[in-house]
């Protein structure tokens, strides 16, 4: 039995050995796991066109000798698609063989857009980032036209459609081509604000930046819908409520809903105002051992039982900032702790201020300045290294620079140095283009049409020095004026000042003369205080009246000739303005001397004194109050004649022509000029707001004008019928100026109140310029 059960296993398994497969793939697959699939011996690629095979090969995971799983397979499939280089990837294992057919995506040929008007080309093509000779996919082409659509947002086109166009050529290149449909600019139509119980709609959003859509708005983008801008008018209206004590003020939601025809935006912001709090104690709690607290207290602006306000808060917590950096403490944290009350609704303020040594400059370091010397900036410092920090002189130096006009950012920073009572002060300025050639037009009542021609490098080599050219023509006059400056003379500041000029002005329809002027110069600026300073200058030129009507005033005809002057001349200016071009508060005051008769024709003492002050009463509205005071007298045997003279009116007494008052020969009704001056002003300013506070630039001015002119040599007006009593003349009037995209413009309307009969009245003046 069991000889014939072993005869019958082994007759079994010759059978099933008899009826296997006898090729090697099939004996392989025998002894195999499915899941690991079969062993590659050689990969073939087909569908490519420029990507050459083994850049191909290079992305899949399987070699040859590797098995070809699912997970291979699927792991190559994704690296080739993550190449960005094809639109469709197969890979299949077949017989031992690997075969991957790919469908390359194209090149693009050339990048067009169609249909744009309001933005450039380089404009849209600066914002995308396809370029020509680079593969085209579809999650490109869709990047870059959210990129687009962004940008048309921004400018304010939300009804902006861009479409692609893909157009084939040979060798798998295309021409991408953006079809585009600019629409109209959307804007704000209304502007809702839901929640505010305290305030109006009006006053809330006089404080917002965004501006609901209204005609004269015109020039202004501030109607357009911008998210960024409604981001920001939600932190506007929190500002606004926390410096009126709303502690608890939220905005809730800010939603901006478009209209179905996209024109429009409506915007809606809900509020919840909170309760108002008053001010309740203030207390200072200070780690510096060496400072004495005390000394802070007056810089408090916040009030016990005052309303609380955010601003006021940030005004003390800078104020402790510049005394403790005054006092060396560069590096001071002071934290404001509030603390509320919701029962008397107070809030309690800790002002705690951490410790901090006292700070030594280490190192001052200046950085972005490629052109400009080193020696340049650091000059404008207030302080070198070694001094004690001071953050007073920090923000001067600062300013200093900024003043300099040779950078389009300054940024300076004390950051710490090699020790606790060590600071290193970093300089980081961007330097911007200090050369111009400018062509200028304008018109003015005094000189009529205008054009000038001007090539200036106010940082010649680097080195500060200006260096400028101006050649002016107008109706009335015409200039020409070469000048070099080199502001650290001897290196100090001092400011040295060489110029030469030629200048005609036409004096016929005042006078009855033209005057020519040619002639050199030499100044010297320097410091003798922080607020105080001094020009000393020589000037030496030929002055000429000529071409007198045989009608003008026997006065002026017996001065027909050239005279040359020699004169010396110094100028003291105080000044504590906040501002030289746009002052709102703050004294200028001048004394102007000059002594003519160092050689020459001309022999005369001149001087004139002068302030201005300037008064914010609220923010925007300025007051300013103007006084000038002027003589000259000639010495020896030599008179003062009329190219020495002083003329008042126009621009220095409005409601009156250029030389319109003073003293007049009656018969020929020539200006003759006077020996003796004084004029006043006062005039308030601010902005011409129109609905919601939109200004748009304007500002609208109330003035007061008056002064005389008086005094001429007698003997040099025998058988003149003179005009010279010296009464007071007075005007008043208004003004309208615009900060134009094209340059200043200015409207005056005045009237003279107390004039004599022969004064030359203006009632309209106006003043316009503008460089390209």
């Amino acid at each position: 039995m069991k000889r014939i059960l072993m005869t019958a296993v082994a007759a079994f398994a010759l059978c099933f050995a008899s009826i296997l497969p006898q090729s090697a793939d099939a004996q392989r697959f025998f002894w195999e796991d499915d899941n690991q699939g079969s062993v590659i011996e050689r990969i073939a690629i087909s569908g490519n066109q420029r990507i050459e095979q083994a850049t191909i090969e290079s992305y899949l995971d399987i070699k040859p000798g590797d098995r070809a799983s699912e997970q291979a397979i699927s792991r190559s499939v994704r690296a080739l698609y993550a190449t960005g280089l094809f639109a469709d990837v197969e890979i299949v294992a077949d017989d031992r063989v690997l075969r991957v057919d790919v469908s390359e995506n194209p090149v693009i040929n050339e990048i067009a857009f169609e249909g744009n008007r309001k933005l450039e080309d380089s404009e849209l093509l600066a914002e995308i980032s396809l370029r020509p000779r680079t593969v085209l996919t579809r999650s490109k082409v869709q990047d870059n036209l959210d990129r687009l659509n962004t940008l048309y947002r921004r400018s304010g086109r939300f009804s902006a459609t861009i479409e692609p166009k893909v157009i084939r050529r040979d060798q798998n290149r295309v021409d991408l081509v953006f079809e585009i449909e600019e629409g109209e600019v959307t804007k704000v139509k209304d502007i809702q604000i839901v929640g505010n119980e305290n305030y109006s709609d009006a006053v809330l959003k006089a404080e917002m930046a965004t501006r609901e859509k209204r005609w004269y708005r015109f020039l202004s983008s501030n109607d357009r819908y911008d998210p960024d801008r409604m981001q920001f008018d939600q932190e506007l209206l929190r500002r606004f409520y926390l410096n009126q004590g709303y502690v608890d003020f939220q905005v809730k939601s800010a939603v901006a809903e478009l209209s179905q025809d996209k024109e429009y935006f409506f915007l809606t912001f809900t509020v919840e105002e909170g309760e108002r709090y008053k001010v309740g104690s203030m207390t200072i709690d200070s780690e510096l051992v060496a400072f004495d607290v005390e000394q802070l207290y007056p810089s408090i602006t916040l009030k016990t039982g005052e309303w609380y306000s955010a601003n006021e808060l940030k005004k003390t917590t800078d104020s402790f900032q510049e005394i403790l950096g005054n006092a060396q403490y560069a590096f001071v944290d002071i934290t404001p702790d509030i603390r509320r009350d919701v029962e008397d609704n107070t809030v309690d303020i800790t002002f705690r201020i951490n410790e901090t040594p006292r700070v030594f400059v280490e190192r001052i370091d200046i950085k972005g300045n490629v052109r400009t010397l080193d020696k340049v900036v650091r000059r404008e410092f207030e302080f070198v290294e070694g001094d004690p920090f001071n953050r007073e002189k920090l923000a001067d130096s600062t300013q200093n620079i900024r003043n300099l006009g040779f950078f389009e950012d300054v940024t300076i920073n004390p950051t710490p140095g090699s020790s606790a009572d060590k600071t290193v002060i970093e300089a980081q300025v961007s330097e911007k283009s200090t050369g111009e050639i400018s062509i200028g037009a304008g018109f003015s009542t005094s000189d009529g049409p205008l054009a000038d021609f001007r090539i200036r490098e106010r940082n010649l080599l680097g080195t500060g020095r200006d260096l400028g050219l101006t050649t002016v023509v107008a109706g009335e006059r015409s200039e020409f004026d070469l000048s070099l400056s080199e502001p650290y003379f001897l290196n100090r500041d001092l400011r040295l000042t060489t110029d030469v000029f030629h200048i005609t002005r036409d004096y016929q329809d005042e006078s009855s003369f033209d005057q020519k002027r040619t002639g050199a110069g030499i100044g010297l600026n320097y410091p003798l205080s922080e607020e105080l300073r001094q020009t000393v200058r020589y000037r030496i030129e030929q002055n000429k009246i000529e071409n007198v009507s045989s009608d003008a005033s026997l006065f002026i005809r017996l001065q027909e000739e050239d005279r040359a002057t020699s004169a010396i001349s110094q100028r003291l200016t105080y000044d504590t303005r906040d501002s030289r071009l746009s002052p709102s508060e703050g004294l200028l005051g001048w004394l102007d001397t000059e002594l003519a008769g160092l050689g020459g024709d001309a022999k005369y003492v001149s001087a004139k004194l002068g302030a201005e002050k300037y008064y914010e009463l609220r923010e925007g509205w300025i007051f300013s109050v103007l006084g000038e005071v002027a003589h000259i007298e000639g010495y020896g045997d030599e008179d003062v004649t009329i190219s020495e003279r002083f003329f008042i009116g126009g621009t220095s007494l409005r409601g009156f022509e250029r030389s319109g008052i003073g003293p007049r020969d009656l018969t020929t009704d020539d200006a003759l000029g006077g020996n003796s001056f004084y004029r006043g002003s006062v005039e308030l300013s601010a902005p011409l707001s129109f609905a919601n506070g939109d200004d748009l630039g304007l500002k609208w001015h109330v003035f007061s004008d008056f002064g005389s002119l008086i005094g001429i040599d007698q003997d040099s007006t025998a058988g003149v019928d003179l005009a010279d009593d010296g009464s007071i003349r007075a005007s008043v009037g208004v003004g309208l100026s615009w900060r134009s995209p094209f340059g200043p413009l200015r409207f005056d309307l005045a009237a003279p109140i107390a004039k004599e009969d022969y004064d030359e009245d203006e009632v309209f003046r106006f003043s316009f310029g503008t460089r390209f």
